[in-house]
């Protein structure tokens, strides 16, 4: 285990509102958009070592994994040592993106109505960032060599349901349709 390995709580890279999608080199190092979801910024890590704990971290820095145990029990799909940057979102009963629901599993601390809400409203975490691979922090490769791993992360592990990858675009013509049909969607405020 390395001793630089990252711990909560991890202070997550935020993004900056825009009015319009910025011109292809408006940023050094180019752009590179995802969709932006109203649900609740949280950092996933797995455990080093086989017997870990899981852990949620909030935007904030506080630990929810007690309040998610869905997400606990898909932890096993996760390779050890990996830190995942995403969206926790909560599907209602009608099977949307609910920002109510999701409140509800955030702040409930009694195990039975954690249960309860678990098998109900099942949570789901949308990765948009890889922060550290096998226990190694990757935070210093550029953004477009972590997105190649997050990748082929979720090719190698075949990760599935509640693990979901985000869609990503470096065309501003893709952001600019995600932007016009996408944000028609419940659960989808726009694009970042």
């Amino acid at each position: 285990m390395s001793p630089d390995r990252l711990r909560p709580p991890v202070e997550p890279m935020l993004a900056q509102a825009r009015d319009t999608i910025p011109s292809p080199g408006a940023l050094r190092g180019g752009l590179a958009m995802d969709l932006k979801w109203d649900g609740y910024r949280t950092i996933a890590f797995s455990p080093a070592r086989s017997g870990g704990l899981f852990l949620l971290q909030t935007r904030r820095g506080s630990l929810i994994q007690d309040r998610l145990p869905d997400l606990a029990a898909a932890a096993v799909q996760l390779p050890p040592g990996l830190v995942l940057d995403g969206e926790l979102l909560v599907l209602n009963s009608s099977g949307t993106m609910d920002f109510g629901v999701r409140q509800q599993r955030a702040v409930s601390t009694t195990p039975r109505t954690v249960q309860t809400l678990a098998k109900a409203h099942p949570a789901y975490f949308v990765a948009f960032d890889i922060l550290q691979l096998g226990g190694q922090p990757i935070l210093a490769e550029p953004y477009e060599q972590r997105r190649s791993r997050l990748e082929a992360l979720f090719a190698g592990h075949a990760l599935s349901p509640p693990w979901t990858l985000c869609p990503s675009t470096r065309d501003p013509a893709v952001a600019q349709e995600w932007l016009e049909t996408w944000t028609r969607t419940p659960g989808v405020e726009g694009v970042l």
